[in-house]
């Protein structure tokens, strides 16, 4: 995909640039897992419609033990290797090497996501906010297998479409805040044109290589950085290393809403979390079944 042959109509009337930029140093987070985050930290809050993105690695014993969410969607999308899955309701389930759960939280949710291998155990964590009237949805599940995600290739250019379009394939994914989710791989000497909806909020981040993005007169950009695109219509990337590059692209339609988040919990008012911490502590509107519910990755930890 070199030129314009991605973009219909030629070059973008008005590419995105890059407006922020920062790298995501390691952090704790959950027990003794380590977090790389982008979203969610004291320089980036949140990035409307988006809460939080990690990049997390955990190695067995550490992990995410029994905790719980409530207004918001979390994504995962694993790199390698794979993490046990457990909720309240009795769903279950691995999330293995370049698998998806689309998971919404809704009106509350109770889980753990465990090492379910030895080693270490990668992926992304990206969580997204719902609209008010999203908030208190019942909680659902969509779960991509690596295998059946649908995928491009064009010109150097390789996508893997979590969620939304590219190249002419689609998603099945149905993202209750319109979202766009896609993993690019481009090799030495390509050059991405994407669109995306003039509206959305949109980032890249950067697995792996380095690229330039938004100009081609830009400075390479290594792994571990995210880049928060300013307006327009379309994102260029290029790479012109001699090494394989590794993006995700992600764009998002902003709520524009109050937000107000309390650790797992985002409602739009400090009086719904506080009516939120009050459900949860006595097991109430949607945190019933957290009465008598452990995982069995809790239990196994006891002594």
């Amino acid at each position: 995909m070199h030129g314009s042959e991605s973009c219909s109509g030629g070059a973008f009337e008005e590419p995105r640039m890059v407006v922020r930029k920062f790298l995501a140093r390691p952090q704790h987070e959950g027990a003794g897992a380590v977090v790389r985050r982008s979203i969610g930290r004291f320089e980036l809050r949140h990035f409307d419609p988006f809460l939080v993105l990690d990049e997390f690695s955990v190695t067995a014993p550490a992990g995410f033990p029994d905790h719980p969410h409530r207004g918001f969607e979390t994504v995962t999308y694993m790199l390698q290797g794979a993490v046990t899955h457990e909720d309240f309701e009795g769903h279950k389930g691995t999330i293995g090497p370049g698998d998806l759960q689309w998971m919404t939280a809704g009106r509350g949710i109770v889980h753990s996501e465990m090492p379910a291998a030895q080693g270490t155990q990668k992926g992304l964590q990206l969580w997204i906010n719902l609209s008010s009237k999203h908030k208190m949805i019942e909680p659902r599940y969509q779960e991509i297998l690596s295998k059946d995600i649908a995928e491009a290739t064009e010109g150097g250019i390789k996508v893997r479409v979590i969620a939304g379009e590219a190249l002419g394939i689609k998603s099945p994914i149905y993202t209750r805040t319109p979202t766009m989710y896609l993993d690019f791989t481009l090799k030495s000497g390509a050059h991405l044109q994407q669109p995306i909806p003039v509206s959305w909020n949109a980032f890249v981040y950067v697995l792996e290589g380095e690229g330039v993005f938004g100009s081609s007169k830009s400075q390479p950009v290594t792994a571990h950085h995210i880049l928060l695109l300013g307006s327009g219509n379309g994102l260029e990337a290029w790479n012109k290393s001699s090494k394989l590059l590794r993006f995700i692209l992600v764009g998002g339609e902003p709520l524009g809403e109050p937000l107000v988040q309390f650790g797992p919990f985002v409602m739009n008012t400090q009086e719904e979390i506080d009516q939120t911490v009050d459900d949860f502590e006595n097991f109430t509107n949607g945190f019933e079944k957290a009465r008598h519910w452990r995982s069995g990755a809790a239990i196994g930890l006891e002594f």
